[in-house]
């Protein structure tokens, strides 16, 4: 077995628990190829990120369609999606060589938009969700939405949220969106502090197609996907659809969505 360590960047007072990571790892013998945020073309059977969410966001999106497995190991704080903390890195080796793993296939949203100044269709995916947002201007973001070419809603408010089940533990859950198993099929709209309290989040089918349109008094707004952002002209278009490809996400043995729940959100305490 061959596995990459995906990391951005450690921190002085992890780097113990990095070397331990590494000399487990060398002391069963296993190949490891060191990434450092990029995975290009490397003949790897297994990524495990190095961080916390946020890193593992990153490494899904440097693996794209590759279909590697890839396994978070938490090194931050809440960790949602990363399946091992920092206390355990030696069970966690362990069952990563000898298979005491699942792997559940989690939806992506395939993301493309259309910049109202250029014309041109840029194009990327998201395992958590795609958002708009004001920038720093006062007023409200306007968001036309259409579901399979029917209008929806105007909403005005800070922005406008579209999360996959995966990402409705996220923003999402944060401005009040509903909590998604992961094999449920649909995705989640929800709006960041909305004007009018009626205006509601939204569930749709995963096979639905959505669009986005912004308006206001604003010349810019942002898009988010997953934890990278950028500026957009208003009046852009926004696609959002399911991915033609899953990640497969690891889960330790003993592991399952409702215990991160019980764990992550102190359910049940």
């Amino acid at each position: 077995m061959k596995i990459g360590l995906y990391k951005r960047s450690i921190e002085e007072d992890y780097l113990p628990l990095w070397l331990r990571l590494i000399e487990t790892l060398r002391t069963h013998h296993i190949e490891m190829v060191m990434l450092d945020g990029f995975i290009g073309n490397k003949d790897i059977d297994f990524v495990i990120s190095v961080g916390g969410d946020g890193t593992l966001l990153s490494a899904v999106h440097a693996i794209g369609n590759r279909g590697v497995p890839v396994v978070g190991l938490n090194f931050g704080h809440l960790g949602f999606l990363t399946s091992a903390g920092r206390d355990h890195l030696e069970n966690f080796a362990h069952d990563i060589i000898y298979g005491n793993y699942t792997i559940e296939e989690r939806t992506l949203l395939n993301t493309r938009w259309i910049s109202s100044d250029i014309g041109e269709a840029q194009q990327s995916y998201a395992l958590n969700e795609v958002y708009v947002h004001r920038t720093e201007h006062p007023s409200l973001l306007t968001t036309a939405l259409f579901v399979d070419d029917e209008f929806v809603a105007n909403y005005d408010a800070d922005g406008l949220i579209v999360a996959t089940p995966t990402g409705s533990t996220a923003y999402s859950l944060s401005c009040g969106g509903p909590i998604l198993t992961p094999n449920s099929g649909c995705f989640v709209i929800t709006p960041i502090a909305a004007h009018t309290l009626t205006l509601r989040p939204v569930i749709v089918s995963d096979e639905a197609h959505i669009r986005l349109v912004t308006k206001g008094r604003q010349h810019h707004f942002c898009m988010g996907i997953d934890s990278r952002s950028l500026t957009l002209p208003n009046e852009s278009e926004i696609f959002i659809q399911r991915a033609p490809f899953a990640v497969r996400l690891v889960r330790m043995h003993g592991q399952n969505f409702y215990t991160a729940i019980h764990e992550k959100l102190s359910w049940g305490k």
